[in-house]
């Protein structure tokens, strides 16, 4: 048996990125930058105003107010070819338009009578003011955004802006999906007695989206060695595989045999945690292999703290663990000493403290309370439980808002 912090070394020192490719910026966002990407000219290309208003010479500004002759009109999208402003004149101009020659301020629209022959500036005009200068944002040849950067709506702006259409990224992961058992029927199916839902297949499903991955169901593994030949033959094609079930020590649980005479390497099986502790890891070639629980509280749990990191680290992202922050708890937590244990919480804030309470009952039978759950406190294997009161380290749990 391995412990929680050795559980998760052990993957995350084997699993690594599947590989890069090129696609459409508008696909982009959520991805993971495969590359350093440089600025292919200045940004911005030239001097611009920041206002729609008026480029004046700061020297006819002096004194105020001053009564200035408009000579000309600069549009967004303009060139500023031959338009210059001369000696105790003002050129109307919009935002985004090029600075024209003998400017050195802008005055904002609203700052003036909005004279279109004439116009007035009734307060000081300061040098430079509401002027955007070339480069002022990025130099060209100065790396923007790095490798490793996961791309959001800001990083689309600027990569468009630079005229980027294609973008390098890391690979997006097929992580095949199993569940075992021939208590398993599918969903649709009325199960009898005896019989349940195959729900973790789903589950997971949905859990490996929300990571960014590529699920892919290959069905129920049935409990004899035909059926669990045939589908985990079929999973180890993927760049991941999961299971679910079959993986402690009963007659029917055929998992890890099977899995090694496949020829995938163990390494390890049991974890001192609860819930979750069968759970067990083995490398394919480069194909890790995810065993968990049967037990869909279980499986969900140990999908969060083992298999979320590494198939975010697959995308070559940098943060693959949910960052951790304090909550004072509201109530007791009770804790026997020697594992793990991974607690359901719900959380509030008042001010600018977070506080936990459970978010029921805490038996791996109740799957509500991971409905209920905001965020999971992993409590040491030597605690011996929390009183309220105390504090405790927590992360969210599910797609919440994480504090970054």
């Amino acid at each position: 048996m391995v412990s929680f912090e050795e559980a998760r070394s052990i993957i995350l020192d084997n699993v690594q990125v599947v590989g890069t490719e090129q696609i459409h910026l508008l696909e982009a966002t959520g991805r993971v930058l495969a590359a350093d990407v440089s600025a292919p000219w200045d940004l911005p290309l030239w001097d611009n105003s920041a206002m729609d208003g008026y480029a004046v010479r700061w020297e006819d500004c002096k004194t105020t107010p001053c009564r200035l002759r408009v000579t000309g009109f600069l549009p967004a999208g303009a060139k500023a070819d031959g338009v210059t402003v001369e000696a105790g004149c003002a050129v109307r101009i919009m935002t985004g338009a090029p600075m024209p020659v003998g400017c050195d301020a802008v005055v904002p629209v609203e700052e003036t009578d909005n004279g279109q022959q004439e116009v007035t500036l009734p307060e000081p005009v300061k040098k430079g003011q509401h002027i955007r200068r070339r480069a002022e944002d990025v130099t060209s040849g100065v790396t923007f955004v790095r490798s490793g950067t996961r791309i959001r709506p800001p990083e689309v702006n600027m990569l468009a802006g630079f005229g980027m259409a294609l973008v390098p990224v890391f690979c997006r992961p097929t992580v095949a999906i199993l569940s075992t058992g021939d208590e398993l029927v599918e969903l649709g199916q009325m199960p009898g007695v005896g019989e349940i839902i195959n729900s973790n297949t789903l589950s997971l499903a949905a859990a490996v989206t929300e990571c960014g991955c590529l699920p892919r169901i290959i069905g129920i593994a049935r409990d004899n060695r035909e059926s669990h030949f045939e589908k985990l033959r079929e999973g180890l094609k993927a760049d991941v595989l999961i299971t679910s079930a079959g993986v402690s020590a009963g007659d029917c649980d055929l998992v890890r045999d099977i899995l090694e005479e496949l020829g995938a390497k163990q390494l390890f099986w049991k974890v001192g945690i609860k819930p979750g502790g069968p759970t067990a890891f083995a490398m394919f070639a480069s194909t890790p292999v995810f065993s968990l629980p049967g037990n869909p509280v279980s499986t969900m749990i140990t999908f969060e703290e083992f298999v979320r990191p590494a198939l975010l680290r697959m995308q070559g992202h940098q943060r693959v663990l949910r960052p951790l922050f304090k909550a004072v708890m509201r109530d007791e937590l009770k804790k026997k000493p020697g594992k793990v244990q991974i607690v359901r919480l719900r959380l509030e804030k008042e001010g600018s403290r977070w506080y936990a309470t459970s978010a029921g009952n805490q038996q791996t039978a109740i799957l509500k309370t991971m409905v209920d759950a905001q965020a999971i406190a992993v409590l040491p294997a030597e605690n011996c439980g929390v009183a309220a009161g105390d504090e405790v380290d927590v992360h969210y749990y599910g797609n919440h808002i994480e504090l970054e």
